[in-house]
Parts: C-alpha cells; structure tokens; sequence
C-alpha cells in the first residue's frame, strides 16, 4: 500500500495531478542531495521557507534548493518592511511541519505564498510532501488549485 502523506491526500481531494518520490529519509540529506538522490534537476526541486514580516504576518516561500532566500526581495514581494526566517522551534507549532519536511500544501493555516519566478520555465516543480523522505511534483497550476501562490524574484 502506497503511504500518503496529508499533502498527497488534499491534491487527491481536489483531483490534482502529481507524482510523489520516497528517499531515505533517515539520513540528513540536503535538498542539493535529495534532488541528486531522485536524479532530477536541483533548480527543479524546490525548499519550502516560512518568514514571519514586521507586522507578524506569516508568509511562505518557495526556492530552489540551490539558491538562498534574499530577505530583501521576499519583503518586497510580500509588502513588508522586511521579513526574517520562522525559528526552526516554532515551525511545528506553526505550519504542523517539522524543518526539513515542510511543504507548501496542508499547512494549519494559509499563509501568503510565493515561488520564485524560475519556477515558470519548468513544466513541474518538485517540492517536499510534508514528511522528511517524500517529495511530490506537480504543475504549478495544480499547485494553485490548494495554495495561493503568487511568483516573484526571490533569491540572492
């Protein structure tokens, strides 16, 4: 029987079309790794960010594994001041994710959500599935039938 993770369940409930990928995920890859392990291209495979603006405001974004976030670009796409990263302590409290497995889809709330703007010149992006070891692929425009995503410049 496949395992499906809460991700993979709301893309099956709203008829989404996707693959899903399993790695080992008992030992700590980075996602440079994990794209290397699922033989796909890392500026393909996607981490998934949760920043907090300086009104408190969550928001979500989305990368290429290779690249870091710059903090500057994400408070201009977000309309903030500036934005800083979610301490890895309070991401479970927050998303219902752990680091390293968090995944735009399924998270306990909605929060704004951004991709950088490369994501546009792939047919599908590769993304965790919310568990460390899964990944799932999908079109963005399957991806904007659960999460609001917007896309804009975003890394250094």
């Amino acid at each position: 029987m496949e395992v499906k993770t809460n991700a993979m369940r709301l893309l099956d409930k709203h008829k989404a079309v996707y693959r899903s990928y399993r790695y080992d995920g008992t030992v700590a890859l980075s996602g440079i790794e994990v794209a290397t392990v699922l033989g796909q291209n890392p500026k393909q495979v996607f981490k998934t960010l949760v920043t907090v603006g300086k009104s408190r405001q969550n928001y979500v974004f989305m990368i290429p594994v290779a690249e870091e976030l710059d903090l500057k670009k994400a408070a201009a796409a977000a309309g903030e001041k500036a934005v800083e990263m979610v301490k890895s302590r309070e991401l479970l409290g927050l998303t219902g994710y752990i680091h390293g497995g968090c995944s735009p889809i399924g998270m306990k709330k909605t929060f704004p959500t951004f991709i950088d703007e490369t994501a546009a010149g792939f047919a599908t992006v590769i993304f965790s599935a919310g568990k460390i070891g899964f990944q799932i692929e999908t079109s963005m425009a399957e991806l904007q039938k659960i999460v609001p995503l917007k896309t804009a410049a975003l890394t250094v």
